[in-house]
């Protein structure tokens, strides 16, 4: 291989080079019409605006709002606990295994699906069913 010979890994697309002649086929107006705001220097109008009419999000009333007390918490079921590799799982465990991305306001246990081993589980909160497997399949569990 020589010097002369390297290409670049992925082909270069060449940027469009508008107003440089007829022949270019984006010329004159460079593509963008024949006067008016849009073709402009900076010019165009915000997102939403309806030409001076009163804008959607201003026609339509206000609706609900957000409990900035709100917890918002991981839900988990049994069947993503059979995949933990720990007998002690909390959601740190779980984080590390890869079932759960982040923990927010803490886990809660679903009784969805089945438990095939014993564990001791520790969460913020437990769904009956899911407390009622667990204890079936010989584990404890933890409220934090």
């Amino acid at each position: 291989m020589k010097l002369g010979e390297l290409k670049p890994a992925t082909e270069k697309k060449t940027r469009t080079r508008v107003g440089r002649g007829v022949g270019s086929g984006l010329g004159k107006t460079s593509g963008r019409g024949h006067k008016g705001q849009k073709a402009r220097s900076g010019g165009g109008v915000r997102r939403g605006f309806e030409g001076g009419q009163t804008p959607l999000y201003r026609r339509l009333p206000k609706r609900g709002f957000t409990n900035i007390h709100a917890k918002n918490y991981i839900e988990v079921t049994l069947t993503m606990l059979n995949k933990s590799k720990s007998e002690k799982v909390t959601a740190e465990s779980l984080m590390k295994d890869g079932i759960i991305n982040k923990i927010n306001d803490g886990i809660v246990i679903l009784g969805t699906g089945s438990l095939d081993k014993k564990l001791e589980v520790s969460a913020k909160r437990f769904t009956k069913t899911a407390k009622e497997k667990i204890e079936a399949a010989g584990g404890k569990i933890e409220v934090i």
